[in-house]
């Protein structure tokens, strides 16, 4: 369905950003990295963005995805 499509690009897009920033998906090692990527730039499509409010927002549109709210339920 087109819903959980939504949520799989957003968690993959935000899967990737964080590996990008991070250079690790576990959630440990992220944690304990943020203070020193605070001012992290990330950039895509020519423009940039903070790496953790993109992130954020990519990781919650996954969610809400995968959920089916907030417009996206059938």
């Amino acid at each position: 369905m087109v819903i959980n499509r939504i949520g799989d690009v957003g968690l993959a897009l935000a899967m990737f950003v964080c590996f990008d920033t991070f250079k690790s998906l576990d959630f440990s090692v992220m944690f304990a990295m943020v203070p020193y990527v605070v001012d992290n730039e990330f950039f895509m499509l020519g423009y940039s963005f903070n790496s953790l409010t993109f992130i954020s927002i990519l990781l919650f549109v996954g969610a809400v995805g995968k959920s089916a709210q907030l417009g996206l339920h059938g």
